[in-house]
């Protein structure tokens, strides 16, 4: 089940981030783990997230390599130099119009959601913020949101997602 799409105004917000690059074949075995990377590193460091963590896709290319962003948003810009691969970094979700909506259900779902968001801008005419490369989609900002703590709620049936699409300005 998922809430009717939206528009939202949202400012540019800091965030601590690791990059890597997945399929959709390995997606949820690659991804998850560096969630808990990321709240280490800002616990390690005296550092609090000031919202839920979340995925953002850079590039999407569904038979191929996704480059996708772990992390969390924080309330100052991280001072931590960048290294290796893997590591986290400081990054920044650019502010703008988004289109959202929230995801009730098993991640499982999460790919018809997008589906249905969407088919609901192509609907209504709305233009992402993105350019088409030779490797993929490369979007400005593309986020899932895990508005769930599994910790606190372990149905994945009632987990919330938020998807929030930036929108071309």
């Amino acid at each position: 089940m998922s809430t009717t799409p939206t528009f939202e105004q949202r400012a540019a917000t800091s965030c601590a981030v690791i990059s890597a690059e997945v399929t959709m074949a390995s997606i949820a075995d690659d991804l998850p783990p560096l969630i808990g990377r990321v709240a280490g590193f800002l616990a390690e460091h005296g550092r609090a997230s000031s919202g839920p963590p979340f995925w953002r896709y850079r590039v999407i290319d569904m038979s191929g390599v996704l480059t996708v962003e772990v992390g969390f948003p924080v309330a100052e810009t991280l001072d931590v130099p960048t290294g290796t691969p893997g590591d986290v970094v400081p990054g920044v979700l650019p502010a703008g119009t988004y289109a959202t909506m929230v995801h009730v259900g098993h991640p499982d779902g999460l790919l018809d959601a997008t589906s249905a968001l969407l088919a609901w801008a192509d609907g209504a005419g709305v233009a992402w913020d993105r350019t088409l490369g030779s490797d993929g989609e490369h979007w400005a900002c593309r986020l899932e949101e895990y508005l769930s703590d599994p910790a606190e709620e372990p149905d994945l049936t009632k987990w919330r997602t938020r998807l929030a699409f930036k929108t071309a300005d």
